[in-house]
């Protein structure tokens, strides 16, 4: 298993600058890092897969897909435009050398319609992730990783079995289940068995506490919820995902009002200390 850390704790996107990075987090202990190229545009793609390289580290790319960009929307336009910007997306991760490329990247990050999701939403997003996920195979062995999130992000995928079900109606083996330990604990009944229900098709893991803070000081049952993943067999990576109060963009979007360390090292170096001790204790 390999343990990660999200590039957001400690930037609000990923340009050149921001490559010294990757030798903090190795530095730290961490065996991958995941990247959100917020500005595709100067997103040095390249640059990460050869430093990357260098020190031994697994690149892993995520993403909050934009209103504009939405695979749901009534707007076959939007559709269309939300298509085209995974695929571009799609292109970066490979040539930036991911593993991963998962979160909300099947509908809008924050659309929510004021009632349940529709057959035709569904519809659409089936037909958009079969156009998307092929594309992907046709390009390389990258996973896209298939988020549910929690009910005050979106309306269409909010728990594992969701997204079980929306990865059999895509119906191609490259799409999988991207578990997130904050949104579990809001939504699932169980968070145990919602890691027994993506047994097979589980692709990435999210490490996050309840209230996004240091993994070990919340309500996350982390024993239960590794002894799962030893069950089904999966030994992917577990990335912690959490985010700086102090940057005011990710803050607005993510709700973080509050700190929930003493400085961002804190959270991940005290959050990795913890998660491999459970990783050890459950795994030997």
């Amino acid at each position: 298993m390999e343990f990660g850390i999200h590039s957001l704790l400690f930037t609000e996107t990923f340009v050149e600058k921001d490559l010294p990075l990757l030798d903090k987090f190795k530095a730290m202990g961490f065996d991958a890092v995941e990247i959100i190229p917020f500005d595709p545009d100067n997103f040095p793609a390249r640059k990460v897969r050869q430093a990357a390289a260098d020190l031994g580290l697994t690149i892993n790319t995520g993403y909050g897909m934009p209103p504009e960009y939405n695979i749901i929307s009534p707007d076959a336009q939007v559709r269309r435009a939300g298509i085209d910007f995974s695929k571009r997306l799609i292109d970066l991760s490979n040539e930036a050398g991911a593993k991963v490329f998962g979160g909300m990247i099947y509908c809008g990050w924050g659309y929510l319609t004021g009632r349940m999701r529709t057959e035709e939403e569904w519809k659409w997003a089936v037909e958009g992730y079969q156009e998307i996920a092929s594309y992907a195979q046709s390009t390389s062995d990258l996973i896209l990783g298939i988020e549910p999130v929690n009910r005050f992000e979106s309306h269409f995928i909010n728990i594992a079995a969701d997204a079980v079900k929306f990865i059999r109606d895509v119906g191609l083996p490259n799409v999988k289940v991207h578990l997130d330990t904050f949104h579990m604990i809001r939504e699932e009944d169980d968070m145990v068995e919602a890691v027994r229900t993506a047994d097979g098709l589980l692709g990435y893991v999210h490490a996050c506490e309840n209230q996004r803070g240091i993994p070990g000081r919340g309500q996350v049952p982390w024993v239960g919820f590794f002894q799962a993943l030893k069950e089904v067999g999966y030994d992917g990576c577990v990335t912690i995902e959490s985010f700086d109060p102090n940057m005011e963009r990710i803050a607005k979007l993510c709700c973080i009002w509050r700190k929930l360390a003493d400085s961002p090292e804190q959270l991940a170096t005290e959050g990795l200390a913890f998660l491999k001790r459970v990783y050890r204790e459950v795994y030997g």
